[in-house]
């Protein structure tokens, strides 16, 4: 079997209409998938004024705004509907990627098991500590239980990292996991890209260091311990600036604890490549990554990397040789980093170029390591060995139907 043999319906949360890591990710499969024949359709929410063209075709979910406060730009896909299973029979995919454990992820695997099609799941952040940046931290065993349900039932996952992979298996999600990592665009992510006169633009100083902050401005991405860690360092009167790239409905929240930090808003493109290596220090304490596109992006840009010893940043940042590690304290869901132990890692960085510059190179030096088309490839190769598996499966069990038959005639 070839990728070109293969149909795929891919299910999606979030495909195009709002940018981040995990979209971004899946239109690149899609691209590739598309590149080598393959015929792909997309099944996601789809909003009048989306951040950007979907790669591919692209079927609308039902779905409603999200229902939790401070996530409304996001849809809530709810099922599948009469519409689009006629979509989905034409089709006659024979192979199901999920990507989402929503409601009409939960639809379409069992469209899936009804029509003896295998599904790949694939794992794009850590949902079950979501609920702890809502004041909600008490679901999250009820949601792990859930995710482990859902899970269980695909033929097989993905994750993008192997300390996410290790994670998945500790907590009993599935035992045929395997690493779908993430690539980076060197066109747009690189050292080259640093610009003195833009850093002047927004109120950097030459010789001032500006520790980044690079995503969506959401609570689960740690922006209080970011700030935490920010009037830390400002206590022990650490010499430096903060630069945040990106917008989302924490930003005046974000302002408002960090008065003084330069706030460029939303990036894209070659304006996100030259805004990121222009900063000086990546600051990425966040818990809720599976990968941490970000981080490998500013590790390409040449910048040193203080993360939080989560999932995802263990798999990327070489602890003392590409930025620091900070092991997270407290267990289950009080575990989080600590903001005076990820002072004590960024104040040597604020105040010695050299370390600046000796861990950056060697964290760009790393990102020369992912290329998208070798990672896509494990996804296709991935999609064959379930078909082929679940073929064999069939004939084995027409093989023993007829025997049987033979036997009793």
């Amino acid at each position: 079997m070839d990728t070109s043999d293969l149909r795929i319906a891919l299910f999606s949360g979030n495909y195009n209409y709002t940018r981040d890591g995990a979209n971004q990710a899946l239109n690149r499969l899609v691209g590739s998938l598309l590149g080598q024949g393959a015929a792909v359709r997309v099944y996601s929410p789809k909003t009048p004024d989306p951040d950007f063209a979907p790669t591919g075709d692209l079927v609308d979910l039902p779905n409603v705004r999200m229902p939790v406060k401070g996530r409304g730009e996001y849809r809530l896909p709810l099922r599948l509907g009469r519409s689009v299973k006629r979509d989905l029979e034409r089709f006659a995919p024979n192979i199901v990627h999920l990507s989402s454990p929503d409601p009409a992820g939960h639809a379409a695997l069992s469209f899936a098991q009804d029509h003896d099609i295998p599904v790949l799941a694939s794992v794009h952040t850590r949902f079950e500590t979501y609920p702890r940046y809502y004041n909600m931290a008490f679901l999250e065993p009820i949601i792990t239980a859930m995710l482990r349900r859902f899970y269980n039932r695909c033929d097989a996952l993905v994750a993008p990292s192997q300390s996410m992979i290790d994670e998945l298996l500790v907590m009993e999600m599935h035992d045929d996991i395997g690493l779908w990592s993430r690539g980076v665009d060197r066109t747009i992510f690189s050292s080259q890209q640093r610009d003195l006169a833009w850093r002047r633009e927004v109120g950097l100083g030459d010789g001032d260091v500006a520790i980044v902050f690079l995503g969506r401005l959401v609570m689960e991405k740690g922006l209080d311990v970011f700030a935490d860690t920010i009037v830390e360092l400002r206590k022990r009167q650490v010499p430096h600036k903060v630069l945040v790239i990106g917008d989302g409905p924490a930003r005046e929240w974000f302002k408002e604890t960090l008065p003084g930090g330069i706030f460029a808003g939303f990036k894209t493109g070659p304006e996100l490549g030259q805004a990121l290596a222009s900063g000086d220090i990546f600051f990425n304490p966040s818990v809720t990554e599976t990968f941490g596109n970000v981080t490998l992006e500013a590790m390409a840009c040449g910048l040193p990397v203080v993360a939080a010893g989560a999932t995802g940043a263990t798999s990327l940042v070489n602890d003392g040789v590409t930025g620091r590690l900070v092991p997270l304290k407290g267990r289950g869901s009080n575990a989080a980093p600590d903001s005076a132990g990820l002072a004590d890692a960024l104040a040597p960085y604020c105040l010695d170029p050299a370390l600046r510059m000796a861990h950056g190179s060697a964290g760009e030096e790393r990102s020369f390591d992912y290329s998208w088309e070798a990672i896509n490839q494990v996804v296709a190769d991935t999609y064959i060995r379930l078909v082929e598996e679940r073929r064999a499966l069939i004939a084995a069990e027409a093989a023993q139907t007829a025997d049987k038959a033979g036997t009793a005639g």
